[in-house]
This record gives C-alpha cells, sequence and structure tokens, in this order.
C-alpha cells in the first residue's frame, strides 16, 4: 500500500467554475486565477484572465492502453497558484477515473480492520503534523522544504477540486480517502508495518523488473521498467508535468527538474510505478526489495520522516545528477517503501563513447531500508558487462544481509540470491539478444514459462508464470502446489513496459506497452474468461492486447502515436 501525505493549507477557493463532465477522448482546461473569484477552471482561456495551468489529456486506456495527461504552468503565477492549478486541472479532467480506480484497488479495504486502519491514520497524521512543522519554518530558506509544501499544494488542489466536481454523491471521497489513494495487495498479514509498508506482502512477493541496457559499439543505452502489480491495478495513465517552479520562494532560479514524464494513475501525482525523465536528463526507476527484518521496523517513525513518494518527487525536481539524486532522497528516510533505485545520467552518455570510457556517475545505484540507505556510483558494472538488471533483490551485501534474506535463502534456496534467482539468469543468459528497441522490448515482455528451463520450480506443475521477466500468476494453476504463495495463481502480473533512449530522454518521451504480456505461446489477458473477473476494474478495457505507443508531448496532445 502507497499513502500520499497531504495537510491542509492557508489557501481559501473562493469560486471554482469546473466544466459539465466530457466523454470526449481530446479534451483541454484552463485554470484561472483572480483574487475576486479565485481559481476558475474552464474550456476556453478567458478573455483577460491569468490562467495558471493547463491541462490536456488524451483519453486512450481502451485504445493504446493509455490515459496521457499532459500540465503546464505559467510561471507568471505563483508557485503556489501553479501549484493549486495544477491539482485543479488534473481533478477537472479525471474525476471519474480517479473514483474507478480508488474502487479497483482500495474500495473496502478497511472494512474488517478499522483498528488498524485508524493505527495508521494516527501515524500519517503525526507525521504530516510534522511536515508542515517543518514547512513554516524552513520554507524560506531550504528548498527541500519548499519543494514539499508545492507537493502537498499540488495534491490539495487535487483533492479540494475532486470534492467540488464529482457531482455523484455515491462516488464522493473523504480528504482520507485521498491520503491512501494508491494500489494495495491485500495479503493475510495484519501486522501494522505491513499494513503501512508498501513491500511488506506475500513472501517470495515480486513487485517489477528493470533493465540498463548498453548497446554494442555503445551506439545507445536503454532504461526500461517493466511493473508488477495486480491486474485491478491497470488504469494507466501517461503524464508529463511542466511546471516553472522556482527554487525558494523569492528565488528567480528555475528548479533543475521543471519537466517531469512518468507512468502513473489516476489520482496519483508522482508516478507509482516509478519509472521518471526528468529536464535535468535523469532517468529513475526502481524495483522494490522490501524487508524481511522485523527488527528494522522499529526505525519507522511518524517524525522526522519524509513518505518515499514525497521524498521521490522532490529528489527528481531538485537533483542534476545521480550523486545528488541520492542524496537529497536519502534525506528523512521512512523505511516505508524500500527499494533499488537506479538513476542514470544521460548528461554523461556520448555515443560511440568505448565501453570502458563511460564517465563516471553514468549510473548510481541506490538501496535503502529503515534506518540505513547506500549509495554508489556503479558505472563500472556497464563497463564490464554492459547491462545492469534489476529484480526486487539487493546488490549491495550490506542492505541484502540486513534486510533478512540470507534466512529465505537457507530456507528456500537460489530463488531468493541475488545471482541465481530466476530472472538474474535470464537477464545474464538474454541481454546480449538486445541490438535495437524491438529486441529490448521483446526481452522485457518475455514470459515463456512452460519452456524455459529457469521459470521451472518445485511446484505442480513444474513452472510458474512468476518466474519470467514480465510475471503473469493468473496463468498459474488455481489447483496447483507451490513451495510459497507468491509463485501460485493470484491476481498478479507485470502490468506495463517503459521504454527510455538517449534520443527520447531529449524530449521526455518514452515507449510505452500496456497491459500484461503475451505472445504465441501466451494468450492476451481478458477479464471475462479470467478466474479473476469479479475482482472489480471498473473502466478497464476487457482484452488487453496492446503494442508499443509512442509518448509524445506537444500542445495537441491528440498526435501522440502507435509504433
Amino acid at each position: 500500500m502507497k499513502f500520499v501525505i497531504l495537510q491542509a493549507v492557508t489557501l481559501t477557493i473562493t469560486f471554482i467554475l469546473l466544466p459539465n463532465a466530457s466523454s470526449e477522448r481530446y479534451e483541454s482546461v484552463y485554470v484561472h486565477w483572480s483574487s475576486e473569484l479565485g481559481f476558475q477552471a474552464t474550456r476556453h482561456p478567458m478573455e483577460g484572465g491569468l490562467v495558471c495551468a493547463t491541462a490536456s489529456i488524451d483519453r486512450g486506456l481502451n485504445v493504446t492502453g493509455w490515459h496521457v495527461l499532459h500540465i503546464s504552468t505559467n510561471e507568471s503565477c505563483t508557485n503556489e497558484q501553479q501549484a493549486f492549478s495544477a491539482g485543479v486541472g488534473e481533478a477537472v479532467l479525471t474525476y471519474n477515473d480517479i473514483y474507478q480506480h480508488w474502487f479497483n484497488t482500495m474500495h473496502g479495504m478497511c472494512d474488517n480492520r478499522k483498528a488498524l486502519c485508524q493505527k495508521v491514520q494516527n501515524f500519517l497524521n503525526k507525521n504530516y503534523k510534522w511536515s508542515y512543522k517543518m514547512i513554516n519554518k524552513n520554507r524560506k530558506t531550504q528548498p527541500y522544504w519548499y519543494q514539499v509544501e508545492l507537493f502537498l499544494m499540488q495534491l490539495r488542489g487535487l483533492a479540494a477540486s475532486y470534492q467540488v466536481v464529482q457531482k455523484d454523491e455515491q462516488k464522493k471521497l473523504t480528504f482520507n480517502d485521498f491520503l491512501t489513494s494508491y494500489d494495495y495487495d491485500d495479503d493475510d498479514d495484519d501486522d501494522f508495518e505491513s499494513f503501512l509498508v508498501r513491500g511488506a506482502k506475500l513472501r517470495g512477493s515480486r513487485s517489477c523488473s528493470g533493465l540498463i541496457k548498453l548497446l554494442p559499439d555503445s551506439s545507445d543505452l536503454y532504461t526500461s521498467h517493466d511493473t508488477w502489480s495486480s491486474f485491478e491495478s491497470m488504469w494507466k495513465v501517461l503524464k508529463k508535468y511542466d511546471f516553472h517552479f522556482t527554487i525558494l520562494p523569492t528565488s528567480n532560479d528555475t528548479i533543475p527538474g521543471n519537466s517531469i514524464s512518468f507512468s502513473s494513475y489516476p489520482g496519483e501525482i508522482q508516478s507509482g510505478d516509478d519509472f521518471y525523465i526528468t529536464s535535468a536528463s535523469l532517468v529513475v526507476q526502481e524495483t522494490t526489495t522490501g524487508n524481511n527484518n522485523k527488527s528494522l521496523w522499529a526505525y519507522v517513525k511518524p517524525e522526522g520522516q519524509i513518505m518515499e513518494q514525497i521524498r521521490t518527487m522532490i529528489a527528481n525536481r531538485l537533483a542534476t545528477s545521480g550523486k545528488e539524486w541520492s542524496k537529497i532522497f536519502s534525506k528523512y528516510n521512512s523505511g516505508t517503501y524500500n527499494n533499488q533505485w537506479m538513476i542514470v545520467d544521460y548528461k554523461l552518455f556520448k555515443k560511440g563513447t568505448p565501453q570502458n570510457q563511460l564517465e563516471n556517475n553514468l549510473l548510481w545505484i541506490l538501496e535503502q531500508l529503515p534506518g540505513y540507505v547506500k549509495a554508489a556510483d556503479m558505472t563500472d558494472e556497464l563497463r564490464v558487462q554492459t547491462y545492469w538488471p534489476s529484480y526486487n533483490i539487493p546488490y549491495f551485501s550490506e542492505v541484502f544481509n540486513l534486510s533478512g534474506n540470507n534466512a529465505l535463502v537457507r530456507k528456500y534456496g537460489d530463488w531468493f540470491t541475488y545471482d541465481k534467482n530466476p530472472r538474474a539468469l535470464m537477464f545474464k543468459r538474454d541481454h546480449v539478444k538486445v541490438k535495437d528497441t524491438i529486441s529490448m522490448i521483446a526481452l522485457m515482455r518475455y514470459n515463456n514459462y512452460k519452456y524455459d528451463p529457469l521459470s521451472r520450480c518445485e511446484c505442480t506443475p513444474p513452472y510458474s508464470g512468476e518466474n519470467a521477466i514480465a510475471a503473469r500468476n493468473d496463468v498459474n494453476p488455481a489447483n496447483g502446489t507451490y513451495p510459497f504463495a507468491a509463485l501460485g495463481h493470484r491476481s498478479h502480473t507485470a502490468t506495463d513496459m517503459k521504454l527510455a533512449t538517449a534520443d527520447l530522454v531529449n524530449t521526455l518521451q518514452m515507449i510505452a506497452v500496456s497491459g500484461p504480456p503475451y505472445s504465441d505461446d501466451l494468450p492476451p489477458f481478458r477479464w471475462s474468461t479470467s478466474d479473476f473477473k469479479d475482482n472489480s476494474h471498473l473502466g478497464q478495457p476487457d482484452l488487453w492486447e496492446f503494442h508499443p505507443y509512442l509518448s509524445i508531448w506537444p500542445e495537441d496532445i491528440s498526435e501522440n502515436s502507435i509504433l
């Protein structure tokens, strides 16, 4: 489960004029500000009005597998007006989507665990009270805390505007619903930490695959990411934010990451998948490593820490290098989402550079746990082996040992090791096949679980759709037997693929494929014939058989194209 931290801000919405709901595929709204009327959202610019944000959407989920949302703000407005207006514009265009995604992933979450939910809420209340104490103290002098304030201001605009534009009383979401507006994978572990902390799920449950691949002759450098999650979570939105925030309230210096593109979901103002391209030419992604050492949960505190999704966006906005990103992200580590982060600085990559002469700091790796962070320049790995794979197991021995993975290795064997688990061996075997974007996509969408010997397990039948670069757990028989539940039949899959190249980073574009992997031997996922057809999937396509899709971020968002 992922949590958004939100706090009321001292900003009065004196008037919001919102357009009626639209079913058009392409739509734009303009968010105006005036001291007399407050914030107004209209479909056309108002004569003489100050437009603080413009939001455009391509509602293509059922056609391409993606909605595409582009929000740009006006530097003539204050930073606070820009942030709030961005939230308003997003709410106006996506409020129906927000409800559907929330219902699919969050509805009923607390029905049978009210005391636990209240405990989590109390923790969060203490956390954002402390956060605002720090904001009020430091916002004028410390860029970190000023950017935290702007993140929360944007979220406030989103939540407040949703309350106004959503006319259906049955679909009204409370303020607290926006605090927990993230996908939640239910399991049988109801302890406080598992409920609060993302990644504390089924033993062996994995979330995401990543690969950074240097092509032969250094002709290109690819960075790619597969999200793994529940089928219910497949409400996909590609977003690009062009925000003209300054570093501090009185500064004239624009933040380095003033433009960020990323894969995301309705109602979330950061990725959630955690795949970003920033205007500082950084590509940032992660795979979840989790924590199996319960003693470390003692380091998770409601004060002195900032939640992961906020820290991620602050680092994205302020950092100009992998080293700087790691330093910023490490501040106020919460331990509530423990990952291996990969930061690729494309400013340092020059096509044709000999492999052994790649510049230092091209690739930074960061891994963290509650109370512990380790980060280092790992460019040498690209120089030596031309690729960096990521598959939910820590690379650094300190993190691997501290997180309790040794106990899992002793109990279950190689599946929990860094170098002998199925995906490690698949990446090692197949990365040499990558010659272009087509072959890179094929590798990142790879699942040949019935025939690949690396997909085999001590199971009945003797293989698992989990053991692939792109998982498909729906294909495992419900009556199968597995050494641990993560290998079995459950609502869990690779839900997409994103790919950045050196040229695409320059324009903050990505190639993206939505939905579970499919091939000649693996039928596309279809809700109506799935064992999970009764799971809520409001707004989603029935058949998930989509092709690679190139995101383009012009003013006319309708130019996005299928490859």
